[in-house]
């Protein structure tokens, strides 16, 4: 397909963070830009501001007036839609070309040499860290970020052609759309099992995704993953090595050893060895294009991280507030020991909203295991996204795999007063779900009740 002769093209699921983050590159490419999102956030708001059309009901009207054509027109979609969806199944038997979103990054990135960003973990991060580093560095690139970077305020760093940098997903197996001329694969924990079925079959697909990497292509490995590539780790055996680790004013200072010398001093803001890991990596890429050490000191000291990632809500002598996006287990444990690190002294209440029945599921063991590391744990209702209850999985099953005698269920009516009637100095909200609507009503429940 030759985008140059697309002028209009409409999104179904527009307020997507990955939709979102292609949505404004076409605007800024001079397309017309429109779509479809069943609820109106925060996205949405920021995409009508640029004067894209933007509509909330599943209606034929809203497609018409957006004065779409078979011909000048692509359509792109989420698997998230419904395949009922009335819009979507409308384009698919009308002649118009439907896209899914992993498709139509590829063919956005064909042309250019792409650095993609994949694992079950730390893909957004990692992905925002490496756009960042290299934007600093005065490459002419296009991230798409699977987050709003705290730098940019945005999903998308719009710099130039010639690079792309991108989160690689492997959700629906959307990743083996792309062709990389770069790639790392952060981890391959079990997860997405109602795509994947077991384990094994989500591993197989990690290895497919590196067979998508150009010809002298560079693959990262995490240190341990069973994958032939550049590999790098923390204090570890590698190619790539963070050492000589410490904490100065509430960052990482730490020394890189890559395969022909040690890079010094670097100081990054994020906690968490998992943090560190991905910033890592970030480097090593970045190293391997061209960049010099020197410059990528300079670059990752002003990195500022992505929101809902280990974000700061009120940091106080007697207060901390916390919001993250962890919905894995191995998530839940890393952000636990990014605390632990942190403030070894304090006690912690966790608040998990669990994210899809099927996740629940497949780790309620594992979930029990790492929400019973913290002081307290206030558990939410499960959160469905695109899917229908499952028959015995619930909030209360999972409540019961909770090793912790300071554990119960709440409504999000009554949030607040939970977390209020808490003694711990650290407040940490964690899910992928609609609990991030809710950060900034505790915030200022919290605040106002300092």
């Amino acid at each position: 397909m030759d985008l140059k002769k697309i002028h209009n093209i409409y999104f179904i699921g527009i307020g997507g963070i990955g939709m979102s983050a292609i949505a404004r590159y076409f605007k800024a490419s001079g397309k017309q830009v429109s779509g479809y999102d069943k609820t109106q956030t925060d996205i949405t708001n920021s995409l009508q501001d640029l004067g894209i059309t933007v509509c909330f009901e599943d209606a034929m009207a809203n497609v018409e007036g957006c004065y779409l054509d078979s011909e000048s027109t692509l359509v792109v979609y989420t698997p998230a839609v419904p395949k009922s969806h009335l819009q979507l199944t409308y384009f698919k038997n009308n002649g118009f070309t439907v896209l899914k979103r992993s498709e139509i990054l590829g063919l956005i990135t064909e042309h250019t040499f792409c650095l993609a960003v994949a694992g079950t973990h730390g893909k957004t991060t990692t992905t925002s860290i490496l756009g960042h580093l290299l934007n600093e560095c005065n490459v002419k690139l296009t991230a798409f970020l699977g987050g709003i970077s705290e730098n940019y305020n945005s999903n998308l760093i719009l710099n130039g052609d010639k690079v792309s940098v991108v989160e690689a997903d492997e959700f629906d197996r959307s990743f083996l759309t792309l062709s990389p001329d770069m790639a790392c694969i952060t981890s391959m924990d079990a997860d997405h099992l109602d795509i994947y079925g077991d384990a094994s079959e989500l591993i197989k697909t990690f290895e497919d995704f590196t067979r998508k990497l150009k010809p002298n292509g560079k693959l990262f490995v995490k240190n341990g993953l069973p994958l032939n590539g550049i590999t790098y780790g923390i204090e570890d055996d590698a190619d790539y090595t963070a050492q000589n680790i410490r904490i100065e004013n509430g960052a990482y200072v730490f020394d890189v050893k890559t395969p022909e010398t040690v890079l010094k001093d670097f100081k990054f803001n994020l906690p968490g060895r998992h943090n560190l890991s991905n910033a890592l990596v970030a480097l090593a890429m970045s190293i391997e294009y061209g960049i010099s050490g020197p410059q990528l000191v300079a670059a990752l000291a002003s990195y500022l991280g992505v929101k809902r990632r280990f974000t700061y809500q009120i940091k106080t002598d007697d207060l901390v507030f916390i919001d993250d996006y962890a919905h894995h287990p191995e998530e839940i444990n890393a952000v636990h020991q990014a605390v632990r690190e942190m403030y070894p002294k304090d006690k912690v209440v966790a608040v998990f909203q669990p994210h899809l029945f099927s996740r629940t599921k497949d780790f309620a063991v594992e979930f029990g295991k790492s929400l019973s590391q913290f002081d307290e744990v206030i558990l939410l209702d499960i959160y469905p996204a695109r899917e229908l209850p499952i028959e015995g999985v619930t909030s209360e099953w999972l409540l019961s795999l909770i090793d912790n005698e300071n554990k119960k269920l709440v409504s999000k009516t009554d949030l607040i007063s939970s977390i209020k009637q808490s003694s711990a100095k650290i407040v940490l909200t964690i899910g992928a779900g609609d609990i991030g609507v809710e950060v900034a009503k505790i915030k200022k429940a919290l605040i106002n009740e300092d």
